[in-house]
């Protein structure tokens, strides 16, 4: 490449500093292409440093002392600018824009290399550029859901319409750059193909629409974990594609199913239960009616001895003797006025037990209630959170806590309910016929 392919030196100072850095190599003694080489590389690296520079005051700018400035403020509306990453689309927008001044220049040596640059650059603009419009739109999404008149309206959806507008003009214009021609004429192109288009490439459009709704409500993402029962899945998300998401169940078995059945269809999503920290616990015992009764005295002295109950019952005896003193209850009969029972306290017992437990987490809802009693007696349902979310965790902290309450249960004189096994129908039959071989043994010998 000879001297004279070189744009006019004079016309710009980016490109006198160009032609002074190739005059500085030349010196050195590299000549015509090798020169060009060196000139654009040695100003690729000095402009990389400079970006840099940039880069860290700008950071430094928004997230300090703008960011600092934004704090003291008593407006929400700027904490939402931070909270939608307005300032990080900003950043990169400003650097963006200072590229488009140097990069074109660093390679004037090379005509061809520096068009395709200018192209990339005014994509790189776009996307950018999109990013700041799509920070500003979630932004007076969340300032319209502050405001009362807002409350009980869609703004999601009103985004969404939005956003799906602005994805196709940022596609239109990129297709308008990377061809050269105008977007209009683009525009009356594709309407006349739209029928074509549309019916070839109809799962992919739906692929495409249903990937901007998920990202947009950010309704899944890589490495939620997911349950759809209706196509067997139950496990993590490996990867979202335009056309299908890609699940890894627990079994370690793959599942593919399209991404627009996450927009028709329903799923459970655990990513809450995992960012909330807890997981649920929801099981229930089943007592047997029979055995719950009233507690004697002697019964609730002995229940004094657990450590959990003491201060329970202290505090519940005073306020039943209380009660029906000032109520001036016939004790004689059990029924009558307020007494304690075997399965209430038990119910105690476990609420105590559980709020004792490190494993179970304070800050999430911790309940021990009654369900309706059925035909497999009274259940008593467990409602809690662990402290985690891991499966292994979780199932270890559940049998650790049910162990506990399986053996401690018989200290209340309750029984746990249970359908007869073979062994007990055989032990009855058994202990029947002995009792009519003895009566048929008395029979004989009376006569």
């Amino acid at each position: 490449m000879e001297k004279s392919n070189i744009i006019n030196i004079s016309e710009t100072t980016t490109s006198s500093i160009y032609q002074w850095a190739f005059n500085l190599v030349e010196a050195v003694g590299f000549q015509d292409r090798s020169a060009h080489i060196f000139t654009s590389a040695g100003l690729l690296i000095s402009a990389f440093i400079l970006l840099l520079i940039i880069h860290y005051i700008i950071q430094f700018f928004f997230n300090s002392i703008l960011t600092g400035l934004i704090n003291k403020t008593k407006t929400n509306w700027d904490n939402y600018l931070l909270k939608n990453r307005v300032q990080v689309h900003l950043s990169r927008f400003i650097l963006i824009v200072i590229s488009q001044q140097f990069f074109p220049y660093i390679f004037v040596g090379f005509p061809s290399f520096t068009s395709i640059l200018v192209k990339l650059l005014s994509v790189l603009m776009i996307f950018v550029t999109y990013g700041v419009i799509n920070g500003l739109l979630k932004t007076g999404r969340d300032i319209l859901r502050s405001s009362k008149a807002f409350v009980e309206k869609p703004v999601d959806s009103y985004l969404q319409v939005l956003q799906i507008f602005l994805i196709f003009v940022v596609g239109t214009l990129i297709v308008s750059v990377l061809t050269g021609s105008s977007p209009w004429s683009f525009l009356v192109s594709l309407g006349a193909a739209s029928a074509i288009l549309m019916l070839v490439f109809k799962d992919t459009i739906l692929g495409f629409v249903a990937s901007i709704q998920v990202s947009a409500n950010d309704s899944v993402r890589v490495g939620d974990w997911i349950e759809m029962p209706k196509y067997g899945v139950d496990g993590d998300i490996l990867q979202i594609n335009l056309n299908n998401v890609r699940v890894q169940n627990w079994d370690k078995t793959i599942v593919t199913i399209p991404t627009c059945t996450l927009l028709s269809d329903s799923f459970k999503n655990y990513r809450g239960m995992q960012e909330t920290g807890g997981r649920r616990i929801k099981r229930s015992i089943h007592i047997k009616i029979s055995s719950i009764r009233y507690l004697q005295k002697e019964e609730i002295e002995e229940l004094k001895k657990i450590a959990l109950l003491a201060p329970y019952i202290a505090q519940r005896e005073k306020e039943i003797a209380e009660y029906n003193k000032n109520n001036h209850v016939d004790q004689n009969i059990l029924v009558n006025g307020r007494r304690m029972t075997n399965i209430g306290l038990f119910r105690i017992y476990i609420k105590t037990y559980a709020q004792n437990n490190p494993d179970i987490h304070k800050g999430l809802t911790l309940m021990v209630r009654q369900l309706a009693p059925n035909e497999h007696g009274l259940p008593l349902e467990l409602y809690m959170f662990t402290n985690g979310t891991q499966w292994a965790f979780f199932e270890d902290t559940m049998s650790d806590i049910f162990d506990h309450l399986f053996a401690a249960i018989k200290y209340f004189n309750l029984e746990v309910f249970e359908l007869p096994a073979s062994d007990d129908l055989r032990q009855l039959l058994n202990e029947k016929s002995l009792v009519i071989n003895s009566s048929c043994l008395f029979s004989n010998e009376a006569n």
